[in-house]
């Protein structure tokens, strides 16, 4: 399964690292940034939400929500986001069905070695809650520059 720009985003309901419920659908008036990405705590992940931190108050002025994904457990979550200071919600998708919905439970490939795992993937959904824009097979440098330019120039 997979999503597509111009049509409803999937609904979901998931746990944010502080305990909180978080369901898209309660969203609607805001836009969404949602981003996928594999694993707390490892170099690409970590350079991503510091980037997503250090825009947020960019993001707020713009009635944008960010939203992490990861099937990282709400501990691991937790210890991320008090590390690295992190004012975003992290939700803890550890059965990856949301990931399936968006179409970025993939298979991968490293050093030899194949996994099922996130492919790092963003996505803008307005405040209807329709796909306006996705990106996929993320490139961590300038990403959050890119989304938050599109917020800016297109919603």
């Amino acid at each position: 399964m997979t999503v597509e720009v111009g049509k409803q985003a999937p609904d979901f309901t998931l746990t944010a690292h502080n305990g909180e419920t978080v369901t898209l659908s309660n969203l609607k008036g805001k836009n969404v940034v949602l981003y996928f990405y594999p694993k707390d705590m490892t170099p690409g992940c970590t350079t991503e939400a510091c980037d997503f931190r250090d825009q947020y108050e960019q993001f707020a002025e713009l009635n944008a929500v960010i939203l992490g994904v990861s099937p990282d457990p709400v501990e691991r979550h937790q210890k991320f986001v008090d590390k690295y200071g992190l004012p975003f919600l992290l939700l803890a998708d550890t059965d990856h069905q949301v990931a399936e919905a968006y179409g970025v439970w993939k298979l991968k490939k490293n050093f030899g070695k194949e996994y099922m795992g996130i492919e790092r993937s963003t996505f803008i959904i307005d405040k209807e809650g329709i796909i306006v824009k996705e990106w996929r097979k993320v490139q961590v440098k300038g990403h959050v520059e890119a989304a938050l330019n599109y917020i800016k120039e297109n919603l």
